[in-house]
């Protein structure tokens, strides 16, 4: 009878202390790098809302268990502790492969070397051993081994595990909940979302993307405005065309072109003129008489246009639709989709969009972290929210020339500062750094967050790299792709398919 209790105790202590020896080692290696292990946390996809608070009582927790382990009063509620903190960790894992958006990189210790299925197998194997050691410390040393005897340990170990379950999935459920919806400026960093491919030297610094579809990239040239670079997407074949246009003495001074669907179109909205031609030949097939002065335009089709004018009260500005086609009028203002929050010019300020599979007009302020989505008639959406906490512009402004002419007169914060968007995906280039975030990404790339403006919600974030010294002038995406222009080089990144899920109309 010695010997059998000998050897069961002998079985106790070895499995207290190699959860002894894990908790610690795992929990020293977090609080010497608990910067990294805090930024990994953040990074998670089930505790990324939480992880400031789990990121200290993760290590705390390790440690109470491992002194609670070591003292033979307290042994038998450390291993109670010990099955609920693996049991956290498998569960954890297990949401982590089945249930997660992304995979993140691991942490803690020793294991931050193991696979995450490695992980499973490991948390496993040692809940097995928690449950029989528990087992074996709940039988007194003369008593006889019955079913009655093992009932209390059993409904306690029922316990653990419905309660690291529940937690855990209620962490989970939570925290994507507020990462979505009411993210407290924490970004999401996926593994390989977006990877370069290639890039094309263009020699000049003078194109912008004039649009992009599932075959070739469109390029206008600002110096040579009638001249357009077609970019296979797929042989990587730069072709060169110019459009056919020989305008009677118009006092053009910023030609833009645009591209959409089968069709081309110039405009310059200090003259103002709209011009629509074919891609086929590239000419200039019909002009939208009647056009107003604009700041920004993009056609919405063949027909209509959004367009963006100063034609408010004390010269605000002020977005519009333009239809050929409507008999009640052409022009339609919608003063109420720009809200003013000092001047109605600067603070107004932003980037013109559409997503032609949603008929969805986007705008996304420069100064501000907000949104508009709007129908293609220019009636409101929703107002979305970037996931940085800039709510009010911070500029401020002056008149010149008697009160003629005004200026920003402090210096520039800017929050979004390029965007672009496809189908229900929001691709927006934010200047502004969130927590945890390290100062050299920040250094070296430009960030991009995604967001999906049929449900609202942010989704994640990745670097696109600068080359050299010159950082992102403005980027472009296909169902495939995207393409930056960083100086005088077009870069290409792929998408993983960790973004190409995102997208409804895939």
């Amino acid at each position: 009878m010695n010997s059998r209790r000998s050897i069961k105790n002998l079985v106790i202590q070895l499995v207290s202390y190699l959860y002894v020896l894990l908790f610690v080692y795992a929990a020293i290696s977090k609080l010497l790098d608990f910067e990294n292990f805090h930024v990994q946390l953040s990074q998670s996809p089930l505790l990324s809302a939480f992880s400031s608070w789990i990121a200290v009582l993760v290590p705390i927790a390790e440690l109470l268990t491992a002194i609670l382990l070591i003292t033979s009063r307290f042994r038998l509620w450390g291993l109670y502790f010990s099955l609920i903190l693996m049991e956290m960790f498998t569960v954890y894992i297990f949401i982590i492969l089945h249930f997660s958006s992304f995979i993140p990189c691991s942490c803690g210790g020793v294991l931050e070397k193991m696979s995450w299925n490695v992980h499973l197998v490991f948390n496993l194997t040692f809940i097995i051993l928690a449950v029989l050691t528990i087992l074996l410390s709940s039988n007194g040393g003369e008593r006889k081994y019955t079913f009655k005897s093992y009932l209390k340990p059993i409904r306690l170990i029922c316990f653990c595990l419905v309660f690291s379950v529940a937690s855990v999935t209620l962490l989970f459920l939570s925290s994507e909940n507020i990462m979505h919806y009411n993210n407290p400026f924490i970004r999401r960093y996926p593994v390989h979302a977006a990877e370069f491919i290639y890039e094309i030297d263009l020699k000049f610094n003078s194109y912008y993307f004039a649009g992009s579809d599932e075959k070739k990239v469109y390029l206008g040239n600002y110096t040579n405005p009638s001249q357009v670079l077609l970019i296979d997407n797929k042989s990587k074949q730069i072709k060169s065309v110019r459009i056919s246009f020989t305008p009677n003495k118009i006092p053009f001074k910023n030609v833009i072109i645009a591209v959409r669907d089968s069709s081309f179109y110039l405009f310059d909205g200090s003259v103002p003129k709209y011009f629509q031609g074919s891609l086929k030949n590239w000419k200039i097939n019909n002009e939208f008489n009647g056009f107003p002065y604009f700041t920004k335009v993009l056609p919405l089709d063949d027909f209509s246009a959004v367009f963006r004018s100063n034609n408010a009260k004390n010269a605000a500005n002020v977005l519009g639709i333009y239809n050929i086609s409507d008999t009640t009028g052409r022009i339609k203002y919608k003063r109420d989709l720009l809200e003013r929050q000092t001047d109605g010019i600067f603070d107004t300020d932003g980037m013109l969009l559409y997503s032609s599979e949603l008929k969805k007009i986007v705008y996304l302020y420069y100064y501000r972290n907000e949104f508009i989505i709007a129908d293609k008639l220019g009636n409101l959406s929703y107002r979305g929210h970037t996931i940085d906490t800039i709510k009010n512009v911070k500029i401020k402004t002056a008149s010149l020339n008697n009160d003629t002419e005004r200026t920003i007169s402090s210096p520039v914060y800017i929050v979004n500062a390029h965007s672009a968007v496809y189908q229900n995906l929001l691709f927006v280039n934010s200047k502004i750094k969130g927590k945890n975030e390290i100062d050299k990404l920040w250094e070296r790339s430009s960030v991009i967050d995604l967001y999906d403006i049929k449900t609202n919600k942010y989704l994640l974030s990745f670097p696109v790299y600068h080359t050299g010294k010159k950082g992102l002038r403005s980027f472009t995406i296909t169902e495939e792709n995207l393409y930056a222009l960083i100086d005088k080089t077009l870069v290409v990144y792929k998408f993983s398919d960790i973004i190409k899920k995102e997208i409804l109309l895939h």
